[in-house]
């Protein structure tokens, strides 16, 4: 399967280009750690830095949730801190996940370029 796919690759960088064939390149798969550095080259960059770092806050605020929920002996202190503890972490999940999301669209954006080359590569060739 990976030959089919290197082949394809190759087929496409010879139709196209020196400048689209460096284009098709930059749109090659990504690891995770690159995905992740690549929200903060989009246009809500800011977004993303100012939701880390209220991720961060919360993190901070859970710990100390979570030190008041064991130096605790009553029970209805013991409910207050597990519930301000639960909301920390709802609210660390729900940014972990729009921080997924934007990533998975920033690979589809990324396919959808690369198929758009391909077409375009295509048509070029057709004509």
């Amino acid at each position: 399967m990976k030959n089919d796919i290197e082949d394809i690759d190759a087929l496409i960088k010879e139709t196209l280009t020196e400048e689209e064939a460096k284009f098709y390149d930059d749109l090659e798969e990504q690891n995770l750690l690159e995905m992740f550095g690549g929200l903060f080259k989009t246009k809500q960059a800011w977004l993303m830095i100012i939701m880390n770092i209220v991720n961060i806050i919360g993190l901070v605020f859970l710990i100390y949730c979570t030190i008041q929920f064991l130096n605790t002996d009553t029970t209805n202190e013991l409910i207050k801190w597990l519930a301000a503890g639960g909301i920390c972490l709802t609210f660390m999940i729900m940014i972990k996940l729009f921080s997924w999301m934007q990533m998975d669209k920033n690979a589809l954006l990324r396919e959808i370029k690369r198929l758009e080359l391909q077409v375009s590569s295509l048509a070029s060739r057709v004509s």
